[in-house]
C-alpha cells in the first residue's frame, strides 16, 4: 500500500529542485533520486563505522572455517 506524502516546497526548496533536476526529469523523479542518494549516504556512514570498528581485526589469527 503506497502512502500519500504531502510536500509544500519553500522558495529555497523549489530552487534546489530546479537546479538538481536532470533534463526530462519530473519533480517526483528528482525527489526519488535524492531519497536514494540519502539512503546510500546512510549506508556509507554505516559502512565506514563498521570498517573503523574492524580496522584492527586480524583474520590470520582466526581458525579456518573449513
Amino acid at each position: 500500500m503506497a502512502a500519500t506524502i504531502g510536500f509544500r516546497p519553500t522558495a529555497d526548496d523549489e530552487r534546489i529542485l530546479r537546479e538538481a533536476a536532470q533534463p526530462g526529469e519530473t519533480t517526483s523523479d528528482t525527489l526519488r533520486r535524492a531519497l536514494r542518494l540519502l539512503d546510500h549516504e546512510r549506508w556509507l556512514m554505516q559502512f565506514r563505522a563498521d570498517a573503523e570498528t574492524l580496522a584492527n581485526e586480524n583474520l590470520n589469527a582466526e581458525p579456518d572455517a573449513w
